[in-house]
């Protein structure tokens, strides 16, 4: 959850902008006078508001996550694990991480590793 919290934290946000619901266009002319589908598949509104409630359930669902998390952030200790736990929860690569760090691949997945252990103790 560590690896996905970043993309996780932008996909909220986009997915409660588009939670917006706009308003039903009019029609006019012809159009205004032929039969309308009600709740069937054709009916995009209904279409619309059902994906829109998967959204629903998804934001739920990565918000949990989000706080799990968040939850075991204070169980992390020392300077260095404290960083790379940051910077990974920005949505940076490990290879970046070890290259601002001045360590090597090998040295920042050992760090990881330790971060996973504080916060599951």
């Amino acid at each position: 959850m560590i690896t996905d919290y970043h993309w996780m934290v932008n996909a909220i946000k986009e997915m409660r902008a588009e939670m917006v619901v706009g308003a039903k266009t009019a029609q006019y002319g012809i159009e205004a006078t032929l039969p309308k589908a009600v709740g069937g598949v054709g009916d995009p509104i209904m279409q619309e508001s059902i994906r829109r409630s998967k959204n629903i359930k998804r934001v739920a669902d990565y918000e949990k996550k989000l706080l799990e998390v968040q939850k075991l952030l204070d169980k992390v200790t020392g300077a260095r694990e404290v960083q790379v736990l940051n910077w990974m929860l920005d949505g940076k690569s490990q290879r970046w991480i070890g290259q601002h760090m001045a360590l090597s691949a090998t040295s920042i997945k050992r760090i990881k590793d330790n971060i996973v252990k504080q916060m599951m103790a």
